[in-house]
This record gives structure tokens, sequence and C-alpha cells, in this order.
């Protein structure tokens, strides 16, 4: 006979960190971004500041809320969020890159335009940051990434444009997810590009070439 448990939640405070570039002058916006699953901030900064243009806006690269070690290794890494406490993760982190948003455009003054972008599991805290969050986005690109469940029943007055890229080798974000993603952005109406370019799961110079353009 299995013996049976009461589960109980309680909510509580905790720490993020997050990484900034200030543009080389005014900045024409901030670009916020999230990385993939078992990746860093620093992972995420590193291709924000190769996108052509990156330069001229102001970059914020956030870390995942779930710190844990890379396999036996003594590398911190993170991820956004588990099937665990699902719902109570996704309002943590919209929570969290609020509060990281608001002190970023006080610190640096910049109440401009926003675009967000996300990798991987990133992809999804874009989507939710876009549509889900207090922040006014204006635009979202998304690589290797799809749309989570919580946005397709959205039917508000949010309509960022929105860049995906799809690395036509990736295994994981495959042309039948994007061809799925994109029906369900057709059905809500939302503007949108769609990018298919020759790679797997990663980022390569073709897709940061578009994302200069989109931005």
């Amino acid at each position: 006979m299995t013996e049976k448990f009461m589960e109980e939640r309680i909510s509580t405070p905790t720490h993020g960190r997050y990484l900034l570039r200030p543009s080389r002058t005014a900045p024409r916006g901030l670009l916020v971004g999230f990385h993939g699953y078992a990746e860093t901030a620093e992972h995420m900064m590193r291709e924000l500041v190769r996108i052509p243009g990156s330069e001229d806006w102001l970059l914020c690269s956030m870390q995942a809320l779930h710190f844990f070690y890379r396999g036996r290794s003594n590398d911190v890494v993170a991820s956004w969020m588990t099937r665990t406490l699902r719902e109570e993760a996704i309002q943590n982190n919209l929570e969290y890159v609020g509060s990281v948003v608001d002190r970023v455009r006080k610190k640096f003054d910049c109440d401009s335009t926003m675009v967000v972008t996300g990798f991987s599991q990133g992809a999804s805290m874009a989507y939710r940051t876009a549509f889900l969050g207090r922040e006014g986005v204006d635009g979202v690109i998304v690589l290797g990434g799809d749309i989570p469940p919580e946005i397709e029943a959205i039917a508000g007055p949010k309509r960022p444009r929105i860049l995906i890229g799809q690395g036509s080798q990736d295994e994981w974000y495959t042309h039948d997810r994007l061809e799925r993603d994109k029906e369900k952005l057709e059905t809500l109406g939302l503007p949108f590009e769609a990018f298919t370019f020759s790679a797997g799961h990663e980022w390569n110079s073709v897709f940061r070439e578009r994302c200069g353009k989109f931005l």
C-alpha cells in the first residue's frame, strides 16, 4: 500500500542576476535576452553583442532563477522552470523580469523601444514577457523554441512584431514545430516573420544578420 502525503506550497523571496552592456551613444532601445536551458547570462550576452547594430542598444541578459551544477562539473548554469510548480514559476519569472526592466530603465533613463529575445527554453520567456508581462514590448526575437501553451489563448491588445528563427537541421525545434507556431500566430492575428537558415539548434552569423535587420 502506497502511503499518501500532504503537499503544501509556500512562496519565498529569492535573488537573481543579470548582465548589462550600455550602448555607445543614447540607446535606440532596450534589448533583453533570455538564455537557453543549462546556460547562463554570459552565454546570451555573448550572442547579443554579436548582433549587427547592437552597439546602439542597451543590452540586458538575464539569468534564470533556478541554478544547478552542469553534470559533475563545477560549472553553474540555470533553467527557467520545470513542470513542477509551473504556474508559480511563470509568475515568479514575470515578476523578476518586471523588476529588472524597471531598475534598468530607471538607471539608464531608457524608456523607449523594448525588444526581447530568447533562445531554446528562453524563447518561451520572451513570449511570456511580451504577452503576459507588465512591460510594453515592441518586438520579439525567438530562436529554437516554441510558443508556450499559455500564450495560445491570448486575444489582447498587445501586438509586438515577432521574428522566429529555425535552424534547418535543428532536431528539437523542427520544421513541424515551426509550422504549428506559424499557424497559432496566424490564428491570433499577430504580425510575424519566420526565418529558416542552415544550422542546428544554435545561433550563427546568418541569423544574427537577420536579427540586426529586424532591430
